[in-house]
């Protein structure tokens, strides 16, 4: 077994009303800052043991698919790098 760290990155699928987004991107362009769009994300960090990096991507996918995001209204992505 090694030792991996699996990143799943979760945000709200295009189209999809974001508050928090929209407040924060409010609050940018007062400040003076020009942007397009602003989206929020939430970030999870799982540190796991697996046979290979594929298997540790496996879990962290059902992880994400089971509770850290709802398929309905969330996009989501992994990545696992060595830890």
């Amino acid at each position: 077994m090694t030792d991996y760290t699996a990143t799943v990155t979760v945000r709200l699928k295009r189209g999809v009303l974001d508050p928090e987004a929209e407040t924060t991107q409010r609050a940018l362009e007062r400040l003076g800052f020009e942007l397009d769009d602003l989206r929020s994300a939430d970030r999870f960090e799982i540190d796991l043991d697996a046979a290979s990096a594929e298997a540790a991507a496996e879990r962290a996918d059902e992880m994400a698919e089971r509770l850290l995001a709802n398929p309905t209204i969330h996009d989501y992505e992994v990545e696992v790098t060595d830890r």
